[in-house]
């Protein structure tokens, strides 16, 4: 790759592959498929609400931390590009917002029509314009006693400057008349509304006279911040769960609150600031523990510049013009929403309700269980020193390794125990033992990566109690984060010393344990052992080494043994032998392991990436990618586990990891890998990707053009693949898939479920595996195609690239990003830190019949490039619902009859248009699912009728 630093007076260029993306589309459209939870009619009414809620803390991390660093990017003189998309930080933070400004529609559209689903089943978010006599009453004597006392109002004018707003914050924000008229706050000091459901002042009365007051002058803004102090959920009294949010109460009474002014309006803002903050600032000058100059740093978090401005409508142009003035913001970085500005409320309400109404409209919970290779009656220390042991979280629990150290605790002939600690849970039984393995005498060392976005609070907390309990404490590296998840114990043993290691894909989180798919191996292999010990020592040193024996240690040594087991797969491959490469993986940006990959495909090698968020790679670009396929998995469970695979099913090597294949993970944090060496544990991660890849419900293919198919596009199609598809497929035993149609007359299958319900009951399971066989089929036609040719032949016929003028490549700042299933007060989504919105442009005109070939009919023509219309949001929202059970459904039939409106761009007849093309690869489910579908269908019908009709009559 060239890389230059050069001024924007230089015009040298950059090749940009058709095969790469730009990572910040690439998220936005992998957010949307969380979005797309919310939309499903098979998930309960609560998570899908939760999935909205995830929505919106993971849009809030990647404004503070993605478009943070971005909008910092862009005001550095040096231009500084993409090279995977040839973007500046301007051109990506105007694709950012023009993207957020498509999906606002789409996530309002999702959150108001569950918020009807669950006002039918008696759980009703209500607005204070909506509530009877006894509830106002309630309500009124519920702020006065529970919310007013801890109200801090303020106003603007001269004397009273514009205050900070707080990041995240919620704030009531009132217009109030200049001319300050003396005005009381109606009968009883109580607020009234008007015809809109505004706040407005009340009229005078004999028995408020009394209470009038005289305001300040040239007074025109008052803002209410909302009080940390009280709940945010207001529950009213009557049957079944009614409430009100502590913000429309506020804003309701804003009036009485500022009864010494005239109020016009009001309004509800939030503000996301920058977050993205630098570690390392100012570290050379410091003199005291990196400890204390991580407080000072995180205190500068909720004081940096505003990225975006949200209101839940359209703002005043006087409110709106000081606003984006005092917050230096443009016009574009507004957004407005009825959703409620933070949704983290949603993850209480199930616990609000009744116990019959929270088991209809949530998932049955379940349990992590124990390891069914571990004995509960033994020490697990015991049995691990026999065997190599594999967890799989959530399914197994994390129980099994929290029980491992607290034997070492008390263990006379544990002489250590080391550790990196990168996320604790806020109550930790890990913690908890490893502070009582100190207290007993025991050299513990831990080694806390205070940079851990967002937990860096959590982790300086513990780390002083690691500290007071006398455990030697180190936080690494100043120029790399240690993200790897590895714990050595030390034993000595009349054999010598032995060592027990654990490795672990994820984090030593119990809470997060419990909803991330995660993997724990634990060895007493001496080889690793060593390795571990030695790793230790480094750390300790701030030593980066290649110096390992079985371990593979970023930055010197991923990276660099990926790409050669990839180049043998590619040896393999041009000898016509079998060969193939599988990744599963959070994120894939790293621009040399995706050249590489594409090298494979050119070779004829067959590559599976299982990508739950970001994939900077395309597949199936004629001539570069025809071999990769792409497919992610979002779900009730948050697919963490990083796995890499070399070669063919029955003979791969197996490496588990700490990193994704993203630039950041390979070149700037202290990562691990390791091998999976026991064939029946080799075995067991092979099982577990071909679950994965047999999902029919959750699975989605990303598309060459960056889109990803719709939800159960794959549960037509797996029906069909039969016991042929597994041998093209290479599949070890086609059998295994369970017999022929079984899985589509059950209706989609659900891997996570699947794995849920193997768990609890190991024997009453069979793997259906059909989208396994759907996807690896047809990898193995292609391979076979290109095998089948000179692998330079396909070199040489490579279609040109396009070239953008070179400037200085643009860094990849980290976003620690897991969108999880979770409340969190502040997100977590490790958080690397999603679908695509917009439909293909269609023609002005109807494309004329196609002539039919003996064969059938043939494809219809691509439709001409278009212009993109004003209405496209609308449009693509009825899109969204045509996409999900595909042009032949009842629902499509009743979009076409519906009345076109000319400002909505004749809305009705684009959607019977996409009834008639839509997109390639929708999965027709009438037939083939019939459980999954008659519930997609309804839902579906329902969605776009009713937004259709709230268009018509706006």
């Amino acid at each position: 790759m060239q890389k230059a630093s050069v001024t924007m007076m230089t015009t040298p260029t950059i090749t940009v592959p058709p095969y790469m993306q730009n990572r910040e589309l690439s998220w936005l459209e992998f957010n949307k498929r969380v979005l797309d939870q919310g939309s499903d009619p098979n998930v309960p009414l609560l998570d899908r609400l939760n999935f909205v809620s995830i929505f919106w803390s993971n849009l809030q991390e990647f404004f503070m931390v993605r478009v943070g660093s971005l909008t910092d990017l862009s005001l550095v003189k040096k231009s500084i590009i993409d090279l995977k998309s040839g973007m500046t930080p301007a051109q990506q933070l105007d694709a950012i917002y023009k993207r957020c400004h498509e999906l606002y529609p789409y996530y309002q559209f999702i959150y108001e029509d569950i918020r009807q689903e669950l006002a039918a089943e008696g759980v009703e978010n209500l607005r204070v314009e909506d509530l009877d006599q006894e509830q106002l009453e309630y309500l009124d004597g519920y702020v006065r006693a529970n919310v007013a006392p801890f109200l801090s109002p303020q106003i603007v004018n001269s004397r009273h400057p514009f205050p900070h707003l707080e990041n995240g914050g919620l704030y009531v924000v009132v217009r109030l008349d200049e001319t300050h008229p003396v005005k009381d706050a109606g009968r009883d000091g109580k607020a009234g509304k008007d015809k809109d459901g505004k706040g407005k002042a009340g009229k005078d009365s004999k028995d408020s006279k009394a209470a009038k007051n005289l305001g300040a002058e040239g007074v025109t803004l008052g803002l209410i911040p909302l009080p940390r102090q009280c709940e945010r959920v207001i529950k009213l009294p009557g049957k079944g769960l009614k409430f009100v949010l502590l913000e429309h109460a506020l804003e309701h009474y804003a009036p009485m609150v500022f009864s010494m002014y005239k109020v016009k309006h009001t309004n509800i803002i939030c503000v996301t600031r920058n977050a993205d903050l630098d570690a390392t600032e100012s570290t050379d000058e410091i003199d005291d523990d990196y400890r204390e100059h991580m407080k000072r740093i995180l205190k500068k978090r909720s004081r940096l510049a505003p990225v975006r401005l949200e209101s839940e409508r359209p703002l005043s142009s006087t409110v709106k013009r000081m606003l984006l003035d005092k917050l230096n913001l443009k016009d574009h970085q507004s957004f407005v929403t009825s959703v409620p500005l933070n949704m983290s409320y949603t993850w209480g309400l199930a616990s609000m309700c009744s116990p019959k109404r929270k088991a209809t409209l949530t998932q049955p919970p379940f349990t992590p269980q124990w390891p069914a290779c571990l004995e509960r009656t033994r020490p697990v220390m015991d049995q691990v020193a026999e065997k190599e042991v594999l967890l799989s979280y959530p399914y197994e629990s994390m129980d099994a390794f929290v029980q491992l150290l607290r034997e070492a605790a008390v263990d006379p002939s544990v002489i250590s125990i080391k550790i990196t600690l990168y996320r604790l849970a806020s109550q930790s039984h890990l913690a908890e033992a490893l502070i009582a393995a100190a207290e007993n005498g025991k050299d513990v060392t831990a080694l806390f990566e205070l940079r851990a976005r967002f937990d860096e609070s959590n982790n300086i907390q513990w780390s002083q109690r690691f500290e007071e309990a006398g455990c030697h404490v180190i936080y690494g590296f100043r120029n790399f984060k240690v993200h790897s998840k590895i714990c050595t114990i030390t034993r000595q043993t009349p054999q010598g010393l032995q060592y027990i290691t654990q490795l672990g894909t994820g984090n030593y989180n119990e809470k997060t344990a419990k909803l991330y798919t995660d993997y724990s191996f634990i060895t007493t292999d001496q080889e690793i052992g060593k390795d571990a010990a030695r790793f230790f020592r480094n750390m300790a040193l701030e030593n980066t080494s290649d110096q390992y024996s079985k371990l593979w240690v970023a930055p010197l040594q991923i990276k660099q043994n990926i790409m050669v087991c990839i180049d043998q797969q590619i040896a393999l491959a041009r000898e016509g032998k079998p060969s193939g490469v599988v990744f599963k993986t959070n994120s894939v940006t790293d621009a040399e392991i995706i050249t590489k990959i594409a090298e494979a495909s050119q070779a004829g090698v067959p590559c599976i990436l299982l990508v739950r968020g970001i994939s900077c790679l395309l597949p199936g670009v004629e001539g570069f990618t025809d071999n990769v396929r792409v497919v992610s998995i979002v779900g009730r469970l948050l697919e963490h586990s990083r796995i890499y695979c070399f070669g063919p099913e029955n003979d791969c090597q197996i490496y588990l990891s700490s990193a994704d294949l993203m630039t950041r993970n390979m070149n700037k944090r202290i990562e691990i890998a390791w091998p999976i060496l026991d064939p029946q544990l080799r075995d067991d991660v092979v099982e577990y990707i071909k679950t994965c890849l047999s999902d029919t419900a959750k699975l989605r293919e990303l598309k060459a053009d960056g889109t990803y198919t719709p939800l159960y596009h794959f549960a037509g199609a797996g029906a069909s693949a039969g016991a042929d598809g597994a041998a093209a497929a290479g599949a070890s035993d086609p059998a295994n898939a369970g017999s022929d149609g079984a899985a589509g007359d059950a209706g989609p299958f659900d891997s996570q479920n699947f794995l849920i319900e193997k768990a609890a009951n190991p024997a009453s399971t069979a793997l259906p595996g059909e989208g396994y066989k759907v996807i690896l089929r047809s990898i193995a036609e292609s391979a076979a195609a290109a095998t089948a040719t000179p692998a330079a032949d396909s070199v040489a016929a490579k279609p040109e690239v396009e070239t953008k003028p070179e400037m200085e490549p643009m860094p990849e700042p980290e976003l620690d990003f897991d969108p999880s299933p979770t409340p969190e007060p502040n997100p977590t989504p490790t958080r690397e830190p999603e679908p695509e919105l917009e439909p293909e442009p269609e023609s002005e005109s109807e494309p004329a019949p196609a002539p039919e070939s003996e064969s059938g009919p043939a494809p219809a023509p691509e439709p001409e490039p278009q212009p993109r219309r004003a209405d496209a949001p609308q449009i693509e929202v009825i899109q969204e619902a045509v996409n999900v059970h595909g042009a032949d459904s009842p629902h499509a039939q009743v979009i076409a009859k519906m009345p076109a409106k000319p400002n909505l761009g004749s809305t009705a007849k684009k959607a019977a248009g996409f009834a008639g093309t839509a997109l390639l690869g929708v999965a027709k489910l009438a037939g083939t699912a019939a459980v999954g579908a008659a519930k997609l269908a309804t839902g579906a019908t329902k969605r776009a009728a009713r937004f259709a009709r709230e268009q018509r009559n706006r």
